[in-house]
């Protein structure tokens, strides 16, 4: 680290920083009532983390150069910046629209999993050869934008689809965090795990996903009269 930038020290420095606060915060921001005002406050703090966690992310890993990485970075902040965005995209059913930062955050994410993923397949070089994790994380990456990018052209039926969206892409963030801490931590305890140190987050998180959205789903189709939540932005 001597031979770095201070620069770089002093970015590294924020990234942990921040890092470490959104491993805390996200379960914090689960336990309060969704729509309160400490669940928004919170979840506020939650998304500036990982907005400071890419920031930081990005520079340092171009910097080196280590394109898996930035291009994970890429991916990341995006999770947290599309669960963010849905809260104001709610009236999509009814004739809302999308903005033009969602469509090109969306696109640009696509294009940068794309890139991960085929890279991972065809150039595993240029992604410092994490081949399978570049391959996994690139083809999820690229279906949740797809889907995104879908939802924005035709509009969902479903009333709920934003809660639904939003559990996703902050689990999805959440998964990202647990991912780096994994890489980083665990790897000096247990130094032969190679690639189930990078995907058991993925692993345990896209199930814990599914069955999160999946109560939550059924949990409104039977609740009637509909009532709202209230989770703002």
């Amino acid at each position: 680290m001597h031979d770095e930038p201070s620069w770089m020290q002093a970015f590294l420095a924020v990234h942990v920083a921040a890092g470490t606060s959104c491993l805390v915060l996200a379960p914090l921001v689960v336990t309060f009532t969704k729509g309160g005002a400490r669940h928004r406050r919170w979840g506020k703090i939650y998304f500036w983390s990982m907005g400071a966690v890419a920031a930081t992310a990005l520079p340092m890993a171009l910097f080196r150069p280590v394109l898996f990485l930035a291009l994970v970075a890429v991916l990341s902040f995006y999770l947290t910046f599309s669960g963010y965005r849905v809260l104001r995209l709610k009236n999509l059913p009814t004739g809302g629209s999308a903005e033009p930062i969602d469509w090109a955050a969306a696109a640009l994410t696509f294009v940068a999993c794309g890139c991960l993923a085929g890279f991972g397949l065809f150039r595993s070089s240029w992604v410092q050869h994490m081949g399978i994790v570049a391959i996994v994380l690139g083809a999820l990456g690229m279906r949740g934008t797809a889907a995104d990018l879908y939802r924005f052209a035709h509009r969902p039926t479903q009333r709920m689809f934003w809660l639904y969206v939003h559990l996703e892409k902050f689990i999805g963030s959440y998964i990202a965090i647990w991912t780096a801490f994994s890489v980083v931590t665990l790897s000096q305890l247990f130094h032969h795990a190679g690639l189930a140190i990078w995907l058991w987050p993925t692993a345990v998180g896209v199930p814990a996903i599914a069955a999160t959205v999946a109560y939550y789903r059924y949990k409104y189709a039977v609740t009637a009269p509909y009532k709202s939540t209230g989770l703002q932005a």
